[in-house]
């Protein structure tokens, strides 16, 4: 007899993918400015690495991989460290490239290139992936929705995990569309001005990261 999921494994889940996506933070930050950047399919591009890398760390909770959340937080200093240095590289790069050119006129039209959009992937789902914050946090929800919504089989955690995709994806396609659509208003001089400060404040929050990594081992 085959075994159905659990139908509440599927609203949830799409909740939590929503939840987990739409704080602001680094990577969002990231996303944000590649739509405003380049239209739809570049903040879709960014998405799609935050979603994936959403999707890896709900298969280990999803799946009680408990090996997973003790590496993180046992290496959690030097995970953390990487994740800050990328960070302020990111930012960098971003902060000093130089102003785009004036966008198109068209609702979604895009300013990138096809290897534009397929860098923006990797980078995206590495900075999720090496957030401890992150990670642990996705552990906690998935222990406390448990309480209430019970993953019984490997049908219901593959359930929960791509409804966690789902809902974070669903997020991106809002998000990207939205900012597509009135992109073409913006003038190059503001895109400049909105690169640099995207991109400072990523550097913000890599030094953010180092410094805690420091001061702990200060402490310690």
């Amino acid at each position: 007899m085959t075994y159905l999921p659990n139908p509440l494994v599927i609203p949830v889940g799409m909740m939590i993918g929503v939840i987990v996506a739409a704080p602001v933070g680094p990577v969002n930050v990231l996303c944000i400015q590649r739509a405003i950047a380049r239209g739809f399919w570049g903040g879709i591009a960014a998405g799609l690495g935050a979603m994936l890398g959403d999707g890896l760390i709900a298969f280990s909770a999803a799946f009680g991989v408990s090996a997973i959340s003790g590496a993180v937080t046992a290496h959690r200093a030097v995970i953390q460290l990487i994740g800050g240095l990328a960070l302020v590289g990111f930012g960098w790069h971003m902060a000093t490239a130089p102003p785009p050119v004036a966008i198109e006129a068209g609702a979604n039209g895009s300013a990138g290139t096809l290897q534009d959009y397929a860098w923006d992937i990797p980078k995206t789902f590495f900075l999720t992936i090496t957030n401890p914050g992150a990670v642990l946090g996705l552990f906690a929800i998935f222990g406390g929705v448990s309480t209430y919504v019970e993953v019984k089989s490997s049908a219901d955690a593959l359930t929960m995990v791509a409804s966690v995709m789902t809902g974070s994806l669903l997020w991106w396609l809002w998000l990207s569309n939205a900012i597509g659509r009135a992109r073409h208003k913006l003038k190059p001089s503001l895109l400049a001005d909105i690169n640099t400060y995207a991109g400072w404040l990523l550097i913000g929050f890599g030094l953010l990261l180092v410094g805690e990594v420091a001061w702990n081992a200060l402490k310690g």
